[in-house]
């Protein structure tokens, strides 16, 4: 069967011509328009077209965006009825001149904006074409002049003033019917005109500057009438005829976030047909509806059996029924199945009801497990029936104090583990024989369900994560982060100096969706992804060969879209560039949450299909529900879509795996799709076909790439084997050892990643060179292997040399793992170290002195009721201890041991009495103790330090609460490490008049710093200190004025309770404003994360860095000695026009 590749030149004319010919291209339909642009903010047109396509989109007309100047190739613009030029494009290949000519004279539309007449310069045929060239211009406010008002153009328009770039041009054509001229001293200027170029039609606007003409309601129907007559009366008819539903509205109570005036009114909801007449797709691909309303509602998570069969879960409980008990619910997981061939489903099973708000589940064990907090349930059919007549709970401790904050997108990894995601609403239990305390976080969790590792943190609600075909890993979180790596974990980074609170690796290329209505509502990241959900990557060949392995799905239901990422490796990672979208509606209702490969190679979408899609925060006027979502009778509980995205008519991929049958699923390794691959090797695994064994050997070694360089059946096959415990067979260990040498990548990296931690790996890995890899992704998993892998002199020595070469000490990932794997590698490490600056001259400032001085700052995190016993050595170092306390009930409260650390000749306590706090200091056997009373919230921040200055100083909120005076830091080395909470070592040694036990309270968060003293810098010592904290999900601080007096030294501790990002900004005087549409334009900049969102402007006096959820930074400044009112504000995307407070100095 043939397949479809690139749009680049690789699907031929004469195929595409084939497909139309044979599909409803001349049926009613849209109009498809590209629109080229170029990546400048002069004439900006990544920000105008959606003002465009906005405003054509109910009158069908879809507008494809692109600033590559490659899609000019006949194949590509087959797929268009016209073609918009809207750039600063200098020059143009012959080859895309000739296309771009051809195009239009074969028929097709030519639509010139602005500055079209000054691209191309160097093609005087395309000037020609588009019938004049720009000359020179000024800039001024002017009204042009309609010059002929009968033109099907014209009618209906109005003139309009605007402020623009007045155009003069040269070289006009003779054959310019002029529509519009501007006054241009005593003469009059052509301003608009249209021509004819051999069969196609040209229309020119010299319109277009900037937003000031854009978001001008005239201009924009004057370019849509420019394109339905340009297209030619064919293509416009097929348009016209088609029937796009009305929408219509009632009056209705709507959070109105944005403040916008008029304020939104609710659309009334669409049948399917009628909703996907509002629905943009990319030319050359068909939505096709597979589901809907009865048969399915409120879907909210799908995945597909061995046999291909569409698994869904239906949650009309989500989300404010949260249940008290399992196995009460209206939910339920239905299977729906096309049983005649026609694309639509037409049968649906019950697999299982009685659910309460499941949100994701992944097959395992001939069953599946379901996300459906407070549990995970294993659920599977026993007698063939396909209804669950097993039910089991495997684990509890998932938090439901918010719903969309569970747990989430479990998905069956390449290391034959479940690998999902959690929000703020965390996991607090026990798994096997661990307990764990974590929230917003990526995890893994074995099939026997025994063991769960915590990965990488991420910033916020995380409600996506995919696996690309290479095994690097991916996921998308709300409030601005729609993309992020996830790569060194976190377990060893939490140790490293500025890496403690480490959190999957933001890469966001762009802040903008584009969707096609502007009748969207968004609590903040306004314009931005503030519910970005899923992240899977295009892992089948059915579509053209630039969406392989490269594109990934992210839905942005807030926006009615599911927007396109497109990766490129960077360094040893990769960038996001923006691939605009793959499915956009302007019915307000839809909502996409999930596109996902199907076994069918085509991309399925998940539509929520829901007028209310928003959480919480709650507006003003609403309440909350049990859920935490705000409680509102508009949301639906009666519609929901599931369509099919399919691309021409390419070929529907299809494997018949038979669990009984090892051959099947030997065969399903080679399917060029992803979703057949991982089934067939879980059910290897599952069904222990150990038998396949040398048929999996002989796939690791004979197998070729692909036309990507991707060796699926190689890379199956090593984690086949994985699965399978053959790693300790030495005949197996042999190939992979062999595969560590494969000329492809990907192999090498799935067997590094498959060998077991062994020194013999370790000795395999270095022998052959794989921390040297040419392949820095490769490399990268090499050194996160390491951090797993015994400690080893000669790995030691490996990373320091390392850590000097430029492309790793560049590489933000590289060098991550650099640090981490040299904590487990520190002996030899060091040997190196010293060893080489007996002669080196480097800067002190490198990666390689950066890891020295990781090792003097140890960091510790603690887990609650924990014992560190490799801290002993903190002789002449400086200490700090930060968490946070939460007392569920205060009557409960009783005698704590917060901290202990040493004993009763040389070490530290801290100890809480219900209100009475008590610091005791034990040095060289003689005891220093202090003693305060103060009674703190339920939920607290503390903060205990040891200076230099020998001051030992316990901080609640900020508030300085107890100081204890001592000769200094400790002089020797201490004989037990740090306990927290419960003490495995014994009662406390450190005194003997406090009992202590966790009594009613809860430690969170904990982590210790052990410092060498910065000599040089001089303690200061504030004049006025305050705790500032943000308030959860209101997006407001918790004091709305504070007051300080002129010149004095101000220290505030700003600490972020909240679940998403904020930060701390002190601004001039009556600046607020300025300051605020300052963010405003930052926000979208490329490096406006790496900038902490904070406008570099003179008006922004003192600032923090961004604060990740449960963080804290402390702000200590001067303060001004002009005495005002200085506002203090956060500038993360959205914030500042609500979360804002008056610092008053007087």
């Amino acid at each position: 069967m043939k397949k479809i590749i690139s749009y680049n030149g690789s699907i031929t004319l004469m195929f595409l011509l084939v497909i139309m010919s044979c599909s409803s291209y001349d049926q009613p339909r849209r109009l498809e328009i590209l629109f080229l642009g170029h990546a400048s903010e002069h004439h900006n047109s990544a920000a105008y077209m959606p003002l465009l396509a906005t405003h054509v989109a109910k009158a069908a007309i879809n507008i494809t965006y692109t600033e590559d100047l490659g899609d000019l190739n006949k194949e590509y613009l087959t797929l268009f009825d016209g073609l918009i030029i809207y750039a600063n494009h200098d020059s143009i290949a012959p080859s895309q001149e000739s296309a771009l000519l051809g195009f239009v004279r074969n028929g097709k539309g030519l639509i010139a904006l602005h500055a079209a007449s000054h691209c191309f310069r160097n093609a005087p045929a395309y000037l020609k074409a588009i019938g004049g060239q720009f000359d020179s211009h000024g800039f001024e406010q002017f009204t042009a002049h309609y010059s002929d008002t009968s033109h099907v153009i014209m009618k209906g328009l109005s003139p309009f003033e605007t402020t623009d770039e007045t155009y003069v041009h040269k070289n006009l054509g003779d054959d310019l019917t002029l529509l519009m001229i501007r006054k241009e001293g005593e003469r009059n200027e052509p301003w608009t005109w249209i021509r004819n170029e051999g069969e196609g039609r040209v229309f020119y606007t010299a319109y277009g500057h900037d937003q000031r003409t854009w978001e001008q309601a005239e201009f924009l129907q004057l370019v849509e009438n420019g394109i339905f007559w340009s297209v030619g009366e064919k293509a416009k008819n097929l348009a016209k005829n088609l029937p796009v539903a009305p929408l219509t509205y009632t009056e209705a109570v709507i959070p109105n976030y944005e403040k916008k005036d008029p304020a939104p009114q609710l659309q009334d909801p669409l049948t399917p047909e009628a909703s996907m007449s509002h629905i943009q797709v990319p030319p050359g691909f068909k939505l096709a509806l597979f589901a809907h309303e009865p048969m399915i509602v409120n879907p909210i998570h799908m995945d597909w059996d061995y046999k291909g069969r569409l698994w869904v879960i239906e949650t009309v409980d989500y989300p404010n029924e949260v249940r008290e008990e399992d196995g009460i619910g209206d939910d339920k997981i239905k299977i729906l199945e096309d049983t005649d061939g026609d694309g639509k489903a037409d049968k649906m099973t019950v697999f299982a009801d009685h659910l309460n708000i499941p949100t994701s589940f992944v097959f395992v064990n001939g069953g599946i497990v379901v996300a459906q907090a407070p549990h995970f349930l294993f659920l599977a059919d026993s007698d063939g029936d396909d209804i669950a007549d097993v039910r089991t709970i495997i684990n509890i401790g998932w938090g439901i104090s918010d719903t969309h904050a569970g747990p989430s997108n479990l998905t069956y990894g390449f290391d034959n583990k479940i690998w999902g995601t959690v929000g703020y609403s965390g996991f607090d239990g026990s798994i096997g024989s661990e307990t764990h305390h974590f929230d917003q976080a990526v995890y893994n969790l074995t099939t026997d369900y025994q063991q769960l590792t915590v990965h990488t943190m991420t910033t916020n609600n995380t409600w996506g994560l995919g696996f690309n075909e290479n095994n690097d890993l991916f996921v998308s979180t709300a409030n601005n982060t729609h993309t992020a790596f996830v790569n060194v974990p976190q377990k060893v980074m939490r140790r490293v100096m500025g890496f403690s609170k480490d959190v999957a690796s933001k890469l966001d290329g762009h802040y903008f969706m584009h969707p096609i209505t502007k009748n969207y509502r968004q609590v903040d990241v306004f314009g931005g992804f503030t519910a970005a959900a899923g992240h899977s990557f295009y892992t089948a060949r059915s579509y053209p060969k630039e969406y392989w392995n490269k594109i990934a799905f992210i839905a942005e239901p807030t926006g009615h879209l599911l927007h396109k990422a497109l990766f490129e490796p960077y360094g040893s990672g990769f960038m996001e560039k923006d691939g605009w979208n793959l499915l956009a509606g302007s019915d307000e209702w839809i909502a996409p949450i999930q596109g996902t490969v199907g076994p069918d190679g085509n991309v399925w979408i998940l539509d929520w299909y829901n007028f209310i899609v928003q959480h919480n925060p709650t507006p003003k006027g609403f309440e909350n529900g049990k859920g935490n979502a705000h409680v509102n009778p508009l949301r639906d509980k009666t519609h929901g879509r599931i369509y099919r995205l399919i691309y021409l008519n390419a070929p529907e991929e299809h494997a018949a795996l038979d669990p009984k049958d090892p051959t099947s699923l030997l065969a399903g390794l080679k399917s060029p799709n992803l979703f057949w691959r991982l089934h067939a090797q879980r059910l290897i695994i599952e069904n222990h076909y150990d038998q396949l064994t040398d048929d999996l050997l002989n796939l690791i070694t004979t197998s070729k790439p692909d036309e990507i360089n991707i060796n699926a059946p190689a890379v199956h096959a090593i984690w086949t084997l994985n699965g399978l415990n053959k790693l300790s067979d030495p005949k197996v260990l042999d190939v992979l050892y062999k595969a560590l040498k494969n000329e492809n990548s990907g192999v090498r990296k799935a067997s590094l990643q498959a060998l077991p931690n062994t020194e013999e790996t370790l000795d395999q890995l270095i022998g052959l060179g794989l921390f040297y890899d040419p392949d820095l992704n490769t490399r990268l998993a090499a050194f996160i292997k390491s951090i797993e892998l015994p400690n080893s002199l000669e790995m030691g020595k490996i990373i320091y040399l390392s850590s000097k070469l430029d492309d790793v000490a560049k590489d933000l990932w590289l060098s991550k793992a650099l640090q981490a794997s040299a904590f487990i590698h520190q002996e030899g490490y060091l040997t190196a170290y010293n060893m080489d600056q007996l002669s080196s001259t480097d800067s002190k400032e490198g990666l390689s002195h950066r890891i020295k001085s990781n090792f003097n700052a140890q960091i510790v995190p603690l887990a609650k009721d924990g014992y560190d016993a490799n801290v002993t050595d903190i002789m002449g170092k400086e200490i700090q201890i930060t968490g946070r306390i939460w007392v569920p009930k205060p009557d409960e409260l009783g005698s704590n041991r917060l901290i202990a650390h040493g004993d009763k000749n040389n070490g530290y306590g801290l100890y809480r009495d219900r209100d009475h706090w008590r610091i005791v200091v034990n040095q060289q056997g003689k005891s220093y103790q202090g003693h305060a009373v103060f009674k703190p919230s339920n939920w607290f921040g503390f903060e205990f330090t040891f200076q230099k200055n020998g001051l030992a100083t316990l901080k609640i909120d900020g508030s300085t609460v107890l100081t204890v005076r001592t000769p200094g830091l400790f002089s020797s080395v201490f004989t037990s490490g740090i306990r927290l909470g419960m003490d495995p070592i014994g009662w406390s040694p450190i005194t003997s008049t406090i009992p202590f036990g966790p009594i009613g309270q809860e430690l969170v968060d904990v982590v210790a710093e052990f410092k060498e003293p910065d000599n040089s810098s001089t303690i200061l010592v504030p004049d006025f200190e305050f705790t500032l904290k943000t308030i959860p999900l209101k997006m407001q601080f918790n004091q709305d004025t504070l007051m300080v007096a002129a010149g004095k030294i101000v220290s505030i501790l700003f600490e972020n309770p909240d679940f998403m990002q904020h930060n701390l900004l002190i601004v001039a005087p009556g600046k607020l404003e300025v300051v605020g549409q300052a963010a405003d334009a930052l926000m979208s900049a490329p490096d406006a994360a790496e900038k902490n969102y904070v406008p570099k402007i003179t008006e922004v006096l003192f600032a923090t860095r961004i604060l990740n959820p449960n963080d804290r930074v402390r702000l200590t400044f001067k303060a001004p000695s002009r005495p005002g009112a200085y506002p203090f504000v956060c500038t993360f995307p959205g914030h500042w026009r609500i979360m804002n407070g008056i610092l008053i100095v007087k």
